[in-house]
C-alpha cells in the first residue's frame, strides 16, 4: 500500500515498510525537485537513506508503514522520515571500512546543512535540511565585495 498527498508546500507518501519502497521515496524527491534542482543527488542519497533505516531498523519494517514528507523553498530543501519506532534511539555509528552498511546516519552528518531526529509517542521522525552552497567569489574580484 502506498498512497501520497499534496499538503500546501508538502509533498507526502506513505508506503509501506518494504525495502522495494525505498526506490519509490527516491523517486518522490527526485520528481518534487527535478533533476536540474543544485540540491537533487545529495537529496535522494540523504531520502535513501533514512528510509532504508526505517524499513531496515525500526517496526515499520515490520509490516508497518512509512512515511516521507519533502518541503522545497528557495531556500532549501527538508525531507522528514517517519516510522513506527524502534527499540533504540537512531545512532551515529562509525562502521570499519569492510562494512556494507552503517553509513547512513553519517553521511547526514557530512552532508546536511541540518539533520535530527524525535522520539515520540512510540515513533521515529529522522529529518534533514540541505541548502545551496553560497557562491564562490573569484579571486580577483574580492576586492570590489566589501
Amino acid at each position: 500500500m502506498d498512497s501520497s498527498e499534496y499538503d500546501g508546500g508538502e509533498r507526502i507518501l506513505h508506503l509501506a515498510g518494504f525495502p522495494d519502497q525505498v526506490a519509490k521515496a527516491r523517486r518522490l524527491v527526485s520528481a518534487t525537485l527535478g533533476r536540474e534542482h543544485p540540491l537533487h543527488d545529495d537529496c535522494v542519497l540523504l531520502t535513501s537513506e533514512i528510509a532504508t533505516n526505517a524499513v531496515v531498523h525500526s517496526r515499520s519494517g515490520d509490516g508497518g508503514l512509512f512515511t516521507v514528507v519533502i518541503a522545497g523553498t528557495a531556500d532549501g530543501v527538508r525531507v522528514r522520515v517517519l516510522d513506527a519506532g524502534s527499540a533504540e534511539a537512531p545512532c551515529v555509528c562509525h562502521t570499519g571500512e569492510e562494512a556494507t552498511g552503517g553509513r547512513g546516519l553519517p553521511l547526514l552528518e557530512a552532508l546536511a546543512y541540518r539533520w535530527g531526529f524525535v522520539r515520540r509517542a512510540g515513533t521515529n521522525e529522522v529529518w534533514f535540511e540541505l541548502v545551496p552552497a553560497p557562491a564562490l567569489v573569484p579571486a580577483g574580484r574580492l576586492a570590489a565585495v566589501r
